[in-house]
């Protein structure tokens, strides 16, 4: 038999027995969503809460934005909820009694077993679901591929022991989490009051700075040419440029990039990139394009050095025509003073987007150049104290990683 590489031992000293075979319908019930009639929906509180899928799960909980007045599948609090509909196996738990859509299934300990191991196994066996998935495009798992899954399980005692072992990591874990999402909420509020003028920098001497000018966007940027280069014209082995992507634009990068260390893509050698505008410090890079109204994220790009750099697709690349100092644009044009802005201009349903016209009819409010300079430093300043707490928060979760691969076969 297959053993985990790292066993507790008893509290007096001994061995606890091997480990069984197994299916998880044997130690498991297991309950298949089924979705409600739409017109029982709403967002008013009632009936239950409504689980669908992945995207109503957050950081491992339910987090539902809809209700149903009809229950088709009952799940129950701290009942495992895993993702039967692609992205298949993602794991969460119920913090609150649910109804189960058909994008999802509830898992619960029969007697004898603990709950909470269950908890920690489908961690672990959460990206290995694809192995027996089915279908094209979506691709879903059945209450059979999950009841008939193989498992190895422990004693009881020794399944308390792993799970008392882990949770404390998954506490230290969501606080962590928890301080990550706190520092990311000052920065938001001081965002705020700085970009609205709510709170003003004074000079060093102790005098006001100049009342802020108001430009048009145009006014203030000109356009640079961007690719429509897909995922498949680029790679992270090397090339001639590298290439923004509106993607890595949305979710990888803030408020600004640095291109020479982050992780930015390289165009392949066979793709044609020199007929587009090589980007320089200070350029900015907008997405056009977004499954939300994140549309209109902007970095400001900076140590291109000697580097080729392009704009890429779903792109609006612009230049400033005036001097900003470091780091200002990313940050002001991230701000819900710039992004407030689009909000009337942005079209589309399941995708949203904007377009360089639109963008074009919105404003720049701009202080001197040495209030920017204070307001880019004082927020440069909380984006490393967030750094620091997401490389802690890095460490942890892969701690955890390990954990899982060491005590579960």
């Amino acid at each position: 038999m297959i053993k985990p590489t790292l066993r507790f031992k008893a509290d007096d000293g001994s061995e606890y027995p091997e480990w069984s075979n197994g299916e998880l319908g044997s130690v498991a019930f297991i309950t298949m969503g089924q979705s409600p009639e739409s017109s029982s929906y709403n967002t008013v509180g009632e009936g239950k809460p409504l689980v669908q899928g992945n995207a109503d799960m957050c950081e491992r909980k339910t987090c539902p934005t809809r209700f149903t007045r009809q229950v088709t599948k009952l799940a129950y609090e701290g009942d495992i909820i895993i993702s039967v509909r692609a992205p298949v196996g993602l794991v969460g738990r119920a913090d609150r009694d649910i109804c189960c859509g058909r994008g999802v299934a509830a898992v619960r300990v029969k007697p004898g077993y603990d709950q909470e191991f269950l908890y920690q196994l489908f961690q672990r066996i959460e990206r290995t679901w694809d192995s027996v998935a089915q279908g094209g495009t979506f691709t879903a798992i059945s209450r059979n591929d999950i009841s008939g899954r193989g498992i190895v399980v422990p004693s009881l005692p020794e399944q308390r022991k792993i799970v008392a072992l882990l949770s404390s990591v998954d506490d230290v874990i969501a606080a962590q989490t928890a301080e990550v999402a706190a520092w990311e909420e000052r920065k938001k509020g001081v965002m705020q009051k700085l970009f609205s003028q709510e709170v003003r920098f004074k000079d060093d001497d102790g005098s006001e700075y100049p009342a802020w000018e108001k430009m048009s966007y145009a006014d203030t940027f000109v356009g640079l040419n961007n690719n429509t280069f897909s995922r498949d014209y680029l790679n992270y082995e090397g090339g001639p440029a590298k290439n923004i992507h509106y993607g890595d634009v949305l979710v990888k990068y803030g408020a600004c990039v640095d291109v020479r260390n982050a992780d930015v893509p390289f165009v392949n050698d066979d793709a044609a990139w020199d007929k587009y505008d090589k980007l320089q410090d200070g350029d900015v890079v907008i997405a056009d394009t977004a499954e939300d109204d994140t549309v209109g994220k902007a970095v400001e790009v900076e140590c291109v050095g000697d580097l080729n750099v392009v704009s890429g697709l779903h792109t609006i690349a612009c230049r400033p025509q005036r001097e900003f100092s470091r780091h200002f644009l990313g940050y002001y044009l991230n701000s819900d003073a710039f992004h407030d802005q689009l909000r009337p201009f942005m079209q589309g349903i399941k995708v949203t987007s904007i377009s360089k016209t639109n963008i074009a009819l919105t404003s720049i409010i701009i202080p001197s150049l040495s209030e920017q300079r204070k307001i880019a430093d004082c927020l440069s300043s909380l984006d490393e104290v967030i750094a620091k707490a997401k490389d802690e928060l890095a460490k942890w979760r892969e701690l955890k990683k390990g954990l899982l691969q060491q005590m579960f076969v």
